[in-house]
């Protein structure tokens, strides 16, 4: 079983930065794709980027440009920074891991609110 531990959400103005990072902890033997998505109210779940274990990167057209996805292997953490924030990027973000090539885990969520 993984775990994993997100932060970096909250509340900022238009045209703001946040940092989400999230940790895998647990019984892993090797992590593969790891990703961020996102809801927001009243829509599907979509994706917002992600980044295989080779660093190869792919991003929704909505946030190419404005958000980068990256990893530290060694921590077994990936993170999204974001910038030029808008208010349709509210929504709860959550992280994705893809492990020992067949399992998948998903983080609680944290909430990115952006205020007009």
């Amino acid at each position: 079983q993984v775990q994993l531990a997100e932060s970096g959400g909250g509340l900022v103005q238009a045209g703001g930065s946040l940092r989400l990072s999230c940790a895998a902890s647990g019984s892993i033997f090797s992590i593969n794709t790891m990703a961020w998505y996102r809801q927001a109210p009243g829509k599907q779940r979509e994706l917002v980027a992600d980044i295989t274990n080779s660093d190869s990167t792919n991003y929704a057209d909505s946030v190419k440009g404005r958000f980068t996805i990256s990893r530290d292997n060694a921590k077994n953490t990936v993170y999204l920074e974001m910038n030029s924030l808008k208010p349709e990027d509210t929504a709860v973000y959550y992280c994705f891991v893809r492990y020992d090539v067949i399992w998948n885990s998903w983080g609680q969520g944290t909430r990115v609110t952006v205020s007009s």
